[in-house]
């Protein structure tokens, strides 16, 4: 039975913390659709008229107000009980001519296919094949292989590792390189990331349960240098940031993206240089708060918030709502909420500090932060069981706000 979501447009309280020393966003949330199309959603400009639109499933959003939407393909909503064939989704030029493409990576262990943009010249968005199989709840789409451009990395054939186009022809399938030895990574395996761990100048691949060490020459076909570590019971996208500004990756996910936990490993080194990693506790996985009031469960979906003035400042993470229906998992009717997590660090010290984005779209098992207005501050798109949503940041919140 499909729900419908009436709400269109909130202006989100923004929680605070006494200790953040800088003011932080607050976010006008807009439902720009209450079907379920999706698990994902992401942005581009699309006509390259100066304006980033939103896609999110079938649809463009044309920006910068959102209310006119175009067709990449034949709509077909899904039942929010069960799944859709879309749980991801990115924007790249894949061909090169300057118009941004759309990937879809759909159902765990299906193709995944890229939609070409029609570059001004009607309204027809040509269907690819990318990859015939992308594995993984959470794959990734970045540079992990230092090209300049992204690959997918997600499980295929019992191996983690990435796919790559083939830059010079495109529309052919890509190319899979795997990182580790075959066994043990499955369609629904939970937990990807990548970041230079090491500081050797190269990506490495992260899982719940390792890092992998990507080596000085990816000629040779032999699995990265495991470094195992257990990281999460069930990760979801795993984030490689410098938390704490000693110019070491530490790495943010989720401790089980299906129950409660949130947590952020800080690198150490012994005397030796050998790496390890402390446990930071941001959400218990029993459900403890943060000091602040912030829980919640299904942290399903993670990214890094980039900021134009200040660069990165942390994470936005939400809930996933309804991940296998309407009964299944931990508080599936539980508030679908959507928070920021600031960097604040003193003397030496960091954690982080959760700010509310809002209350009425959670996430799915993506969740996407770039700046779509101009203002320097990421935006949010989601696209889930609830529909499509976009956070416009509104600017800062005033440092003391008016008691109320």
């Amino acid at each position: 039975m499909r729900r419908t979501f009436i709400a269109i447009a909130v202006v989100a309280l923004v929680t605070r913390a006494a200790t953040a020393q800088k003011a932080a966003p607050t976010y006008k949330t807009t439902q720009l659709s209450d079907q379920f199309y999706c698990e994902g959603a992401y942005f581009g400009d699309f006509n390259k008229d100066g304006n980033p639109d939103i896609v999110s499933g079938p649809y463009w959003y044309q920006g910068p107000d959102f209310k006119t939407k175009h067709e990449l393909y034949t709509p077909k909503p899904y039942n929010p009980e069960g799944y859709s064939e879309n749980f991801l989704t990115f924007v790249y030029d894949f061909n090169g001519d300057s118009y941004p493409d759309v990937l879809e990576i759909g159902f765990p262990a299906k193709e995944t296919y890229w939609y070409e943009n029609p570059a001004g010249k009607g309204d027809t968005w040509k269907k690819h094949l990318a990859f015939a199989s992308v594995g993984g709840e959470s794959p990734m789409f970045g540079d992990i292989n230092g090209d300049g451009k992204p690959e997918i990395l997600c499980v295929f054939q019992e191996t983690l590792g990435y796919a790559s186009p083939n830059w010079a022809s495109p529309d052919q399938p890509w190319k899979w390189t795997a990182v580790t030895p075959k066994g043990g990574y499955g369609m629904f395996t939970h937990g990807h990331g990548f970041g230079d761990i090491n500081g050797d100048g190269r990506a490495d691949y992260l899982e719940a349960n390792a890092w992998w060490e990507q080596p000085a020459k990816l000629e040779d076909p032999k699995p990265w240098i495991k470094h195992p570590f257990k990281f999460a019971d069930a990760a979801a996208q795993m984030l490689a940031m410098d938390v704490d500004g000693d110019g070491k990756m530490d790495i943010v996910t989720a401790w089980h993206c299906h129950l409660y936990g949130i947590v952020w490993w800080r690198q150490v080194q012994d005397a030796n240089g050998q790496i390890s990693f402390e446990k930071n506790v941001i959400i218990g996985d029993k459900g403890e708060p943060t000091p602040d009031g912030a829980k919640f469960s299904q942290a399903h979906a993670f990214d890094l918030m980039q900021f134009k003035d200040g660069g990165l400042k942390g994470f936005v993470v939400g809930k996933r709502w309804w991940a296998h229906g309407p009964k299944g998992d931990l508080e599936p009717m539980a508030t679908p909420v959507v928070y920021y997590f600031e960097i604040v660090r003193n003397a030496a010290k960091a954690k982080f500090v959760p700010h509310l984005v809002n209350d009425v779209s959670g996430v799915g098992t993506q969740v996407a932060a770039g700046d779509i207005n101009g203002d320097g501050i990421p935006d949010i798109v989601v696209g889930n069981k609830r529909g499509t949503f976009v956070s416009l940041s509104q600017g800062t919140a005033p440092a003391n706000p008016p008691a109320k």
